[in-house]
């Protein structure tokens, strides 16, 4: 189980094969694992409980870091906590 403290952050950063890491926000973060997910000929088995794509990329977000794509291409996600400057 993901520590509930996770939950709290705002931001990630998001690694896929073969490009730069990206820093998102949460909800930049869900909508890119829905974008993915859709992708899949088959959720994960973790997944075939949620209502919609959206569920499983938020249900996704909070308890794992990691989705096989295809075999050997993988996406990793990671909460950080980023300094933003108060304008």
């Amino acid at each position: 189980m993901s520590n509930p403290l996770i939950r709290d952050c705002e931001d990630y950063v998001i690694l896929e094969p073969g490009k730069s890491e990206r820093f998102l926000t949460a909800q930049e973060t869900i909508f890119w694992l829905e974008t993915w997910l859709k992708t899949l000929n088959e959720l994960p088995k973790d997944l075939h409980n949620q209502p919609s794509i959206s569920a499983a990329a938020q249900r996704l977000l909070e308890t794992a870091c990691d989705l096989e794509v295809k075999p050997g291409f993988h996406l990793q996600w990671f909460a950080v906590r980023l300094n933003r400057a108060e304008y």
